[in-house]
């Protein structure tokens, strides 16, 4: 399908743009990056050996999946102490080496800031059920069991089973959308709201560039709390009703929460160039609402289109145009295609098509966000059922979606443990990571790293490709491709998201141009006119003359 000529800009006001729109994220999830100590784990001083490494590679800024304290039930993601570091990653005077570090190299810092929920054991819940009349006890979400003693509403849990655990000492159920051990903040109430603000001031006067804000959009809850209703044409499974089942109309996304995301902005834009990026796993035209009203909410609420499409050409570019066209006035686009919660890109499409993929992310309008190990192709790691540790596939083992595989260790050599570590690592590593690592690719100029760092390299070098306007052309079953312009710049990027041969051919405009980069190294420097003929799982990087 050709497309009408239709080009999609920044705010036409703007006069630069900041760090975070033409930059580059990369995600760190810290267990499993560089072990320094031999314990294992992944820790603040292993993630500083590798900076130069990440400086190599060309990334602009460094975003770091939870390393508070905790008793990880979670991984992390269940806080105790929202100023702390956890002993497993080290302690402040590592944390603050590791940001001055990070600023030396002229890269930025993200923190995972999670305040939806905290740990159990954190000491806000523990004062809170402690009695039904202590001062904190409206810091948590409790409510008295219907008559019959039962949960108060349907509302279900993400890890499986209700959302309501029972207090035997306090006789009230108190609410958590993930573990029983995260039990949900009260966001409603102000004191929430000015403690989690200062937990973010304490941050961000350290000096710390921003945040990732941990599901964003279920941090206020319906005030009534009504039923969500079953999805349609869904089978009801009554015994064990899993989240899917249900739609969650009342227990996210609600109102009240965009007044919650301005304030956090306003403390961020506070502090000067930084920026506040939200988890939100919602459809674009609700996704959108993130970036709040004159974009005073979220600078980017993450799109994850990319994690969760099928990989097909013609879904794919609809998404993309949808996406352009549903962005409000002056606010920034952002693609992702992996991360800690979901299947790696090279596990979903193959590896072939993860370099389409990684080009389509890198030549894309927007911010994007490279997850650790996607540069070398990383696949997810089967682990052994007596292995897995996440949560989320021990509660619910017959459906086969732990999050440990898309977790394991970066492959960085081809001795023991590949470089992690000195001992056996926290999740096992894949048979073949002595062959797939950083090292045996840095210096293969056919490999997927270096593919990646001749990406990146083009990108930051390219105002067409780094904040360029966006003009959909052509897509079909197999193809999609889009021009990037800025000034007299412009690149036409085609993509082939098939096996087969296919025919770049629109019949409006006549494009000629000479092949910047390809999938395929032999073509760099061909000149292209016409009908463009590509391979299978190719795609090419055509700067118009």
């Amino acid at each position: 399908m050709e497309h009408a000529t239709v080009t999609f800009t920044a705010d036409p006001t703007a006069t630069q743009h900041k760090w975070w729109q033409h930059g580059i994220i990369y995600q760190i999830y810290p267990r499993s990056f560089q072990d320094s100590n031999g314990d294992g784990v992944g820790d603040l001083k292993g993630i500083i050996t590798r900076l130069d490494y990440l400086q190599w590679l060309g990334i602009d800024c460094v975003w770091l999946s939870p390393i508070f304290a905790s008793p990880m039930a979670d991984f992390g993601y269940d806080i105790s102490d929202y100023r702390g570091i956890h002993a497993l990653f080290g302690n402040m005077e590592d944390f603050d080496e590791l940001l001055r570090e990070v600023h030396r190299r002229d890269m930025k810092l993200l923190l995972d800031l999670v305040p939806n929920h905290t740990s159990d054991q954190h000491p806000w819940f523990l004062e809170s059920r402690s009695s039904k009349n202590n001062p904190k006890r409206d810091w948590y979400i409790w409510h008295d069991g219907k008559e019959d003693g039962s949960v108060p509403n349907n509302w279900l849990s993400v890890f499986g089973g209700p959302a309501w655990e029972w207090d035997p000492v306090t006789r009230q159920y108190y609410y958590h959308a993930f573990l029983k051990e995260q039990p949900d903040l009260n966001w409603r109430n102000p004191e929430v709201q000015q403690a989690m603000l200062d937990v973010m001031r304490f941050w961000l006067e350290k000096g710390v560039d921003g945040f990732r804000v941990d599901v964003m959009w279920h941090m206020i809850k319906d005030s009534q709390l009504r039923d969500n209703p079953p999805v349609p044409n869904t089978p009801a499974n009554t015994a064990s009703p899993l989240y899917d089942e249900y739609m969650p109309v009342y227990s996210t996304d609600q109102p009240e929460v965009h007044g919650i995301v301005r304030m956090m902005r306003e403390l961020t834009d506070a502090f000067g160039d930084r920026v506040l990026i939200g988890e939100i796993y919602l459809p674009v035209s609700r996704l959108v609402a993130y970036y709040g009203q004159n974009n005073t909410g979220a600078h980017l609420p993450f799109n994850f289109q990319l994690l969760t499409l099928p990989w097909n050409a013609q879904e794919i570019a609809a998404a993309i145009d949808a996406y352009e066209g549903a962005l409000p006035l002056g606010s920034w686009p952002n693609w992702v295609l992996s991360n800690h919660d979901k299947p790696r890109i090279t596990s979903r499409v193959g590896l072939s098509q993860a370099r389409i993929a990684a080009m389509l992310l890198l030549t894309l309008r927007g911010t994007p966000t490279i997850y650790y190990g996607d540069e070398i192709g990383m696949t997810d790691v089967p682990i052994p059922v007596d292995e897995i540790v996440d949560p989320q596939g021990l509660n619910m083992p017959d459906l086969n979606i732990s999050r440990d595989p898309s977790r394991t260790p970066m492959q960085w050599g081809p001795e023991i443990n590949a470089g992690f570590s000195t001992r056996k690592p926290w999740l096992r590593l894949p048979y073949n990571a002595a062959r797939v690592n950083v090292e045996k690719q840095k210096n293969d100029t056919h490999s997927m790293l270096s593919f990646y760092r001749r990406l990146i390299d083009i990108r930051r070098n390219s105002a067409a490709l780094s904040v360029g306007s966006y003009s959909p052309v052509y897509s079909d079953s197999q193809l999609i491709s889009y021009l990037r312009q800025e000034h007299d710049e412009t690149f036409l990027i085609i993509l082939n998201l098939s096996h087969r041969p296919a025919y770049f051919r629109p019949q409006k405009t006549h494009y000629q141009g000479v092949i910047r980069l390809s999938t395929e190294e032999e073509r760099i420097g061909q000149r292209v006119a016409q009908v463009i003929t590509l391979a299978g799982d190719e795609g090419i990087v055509v700067e118009l003359i």
